[in-house]
């Protein structure tokens, strides 16, 4: 696909269909291990083996090392920034909010014409299966870019993270929650403003068991992605007093899914927790169709979708869902900000704004970093990001513009963003963030409950 620039993105994203969650702040979107059958430490139900080897779920142990001979601040900066979100793909709906906020973040850097100036080239992340990203990343690195920000799936990213990381460029992922992320041997150039599944599982997995589940069915995509997150779930629900008593795995691409859930209800669970991407629109129905209750399904950031009138009325009514995310009421003005933006450059209304608030936080703290490092060499502004974060402290910030008063001061900003803080640690995770837990109504669009 060639690159979608400003004027362009209007016209192609009118393409795309608008289902995405109405919620905000962590998750993750899947990833491409396989894992090995069965076992993990916990004792299983008679006959039934979790399908899923939970001991490669856990992150592995790296830390890397920066270095920066740049000084800063920047005066005038040019700064090549390529996106790898899913314009395409099994993740598309979450593509016009991620992209949306890239392209407002962008557009107030460089309104504020403080020290860097910001050249964004959006791509197609695509997926695991379509694998757009083959052609997209040589042309964003060809480009210029030393940048890349994507891919939504934690899958798609680990296809193409070693080819950004050899040509010294930065990827920030602003929805990758696979643990595989946390130890991967990065050179300290991976970053991403969605923390890890671990967080999304445990909140989970003492949802469900809260809601008085005893037993638990999965149903889960056969990635880093889909099977990091349902060992984090099972490990809770099980700390909670519950058992695990099926649990069936599918691969991108699939599209029929009726022995998983023939598998899945054959163990009669309370409640089934759906780690999926855009294929639980039809795994669902086929639920349904078995007289499962809707209010026992439990759905995750990679599905949880406002389905709307995709489904007959009543169809979600009590179903909850989890996805990282702070209390949409605090973030209000800055959806109304990006609505505004969005539209404004001739694009359809944002139906969800999923994402959106950790794509912007992306470029801010990039533009930050290299402002900060004199630099846009993907190196230089690894080294910085950590402190304009705010891990080191300084002084509180929440847009780009009042940041970089600060730093073109000389002294250290903390930029806290509509995602809320962010505080990177050693390994580019988020150290702090918090999980909203989500409900669906008779019209099968889901809400707001808390934060869990």
């Amino acid at each position: 696909m060639s690159v979608l620039s400003r004027s362009r993105s209007a016209k192609v994203m009118g393409a795309i269909a608008l289902i995405g969650a109405s919620a905000m702040v962590l998750a993750g979107c899947a990833g491409s291990s396989t894992p090995t059958a069965s076992g993990g430490a916990s004792e299983e139900p008679a006959g039934f083996d979790f399908p899923v080897n939970c001991d490669e779920a856990e992150p592995a142990s790296y830390t890397p090392e920066y270095t920066s001979t740049s000084e800063g601040p920047a005066t005038d900066l040019e700064y090549t920034i390529g996106t790898a979100l899913p314009v395409t793909g099994n993740l598309a709906f979450l593509g016009p909010p991620e992209i949306a906020g890239t392209e407002l973040a962008a557009a107030d850097v460089n309104e504020a014409a403080k020290g860097v100036t910001i050249n964004l080239e959006q791509g197609d992340s695509g997926d695991t299966d379509n694998k757009a990203y083959e052609t997209e990343i040589p042309r964003l690195l060809n480009a210029g870019a030393t940048a890349i920000i994507g891919a939504a799936s934690s899958g798609t990213s680990l296809q193409f993270i070693d080819q950004v990381i050899a040509a010294d460029a930065i990827q920030f992922s602003p929805a990758n929650t696979s643990a595989a992320f946390t130890g991967y041997e990065d050179n300290g150039l991976y970053w991403r403003t969605a923390p890890s599944d671990t967080l999304q599982g445990e909140v989970l997995g003492n949802l469900i068991a809260n809601d008085g589940a005893e037993t638990l069915g999965l149903i889960i995509l056969n990635d880093s992605y889909g099977t990091g997150l349902a060992c984090f779930t099972k490990a809770a629900f099980e700390s909670a007093g519950g058992e695990v008593v099926s649990a069936a795995l599918y691969n991108t691409g699939d599209t029929n899914f009726s022995a998983q859930v023939e598998d899945v209800l054959a163990a009669d669970p309370d409640a089934i927790a759906l780690i999926t991407f855009e294929e639980v629109k039809t795994i669902i129905p086929e639920l349904v169709g078995a007289d499962f209750p809707s209010d026992k399904m439990y759905l995750v950031d990679g599905n949880l979708a406002n389905f709307g009138d995709e489904f007959p009325e009543g169809t979600m009514e009590g179903a909850k869902g989890t996805y990282p995310a702070v209390d949409p009421d605090s973030i209000t003005a800055f959806r109304d900000t990006l609505q505004s933006f969005w539209t404004g450059e001739g694009n359809p209304e944002l139906a969800d704004f999923t994402y959106a608030p950790e794509s912007y936080d992306a470029v801010i703290l990039l533009a930050l970093a290299a402002l900060e490092a004199g630099s846009a060499e993907g190196p230089d502004v690894a080294a910085h990001l950590q402190n304009v974060s705010g891990t080191n402290g300084g002084t509180k910030c929440t847009t780009y513009e009042e940041c970089a008063d600060i730093i073109i001061s000389g002294e250290v900003a903390d930029y806290d963003g509509v995602s809320g803080a962010i505080k990177f640690n050693e390994v580019g995770d988020p150290t702090e963030a918090t999980i909203g837990i989500f409900q669906y109504d008779a019209d099968n669009n889901n809400s707001f409950l808390s934060i869990g």
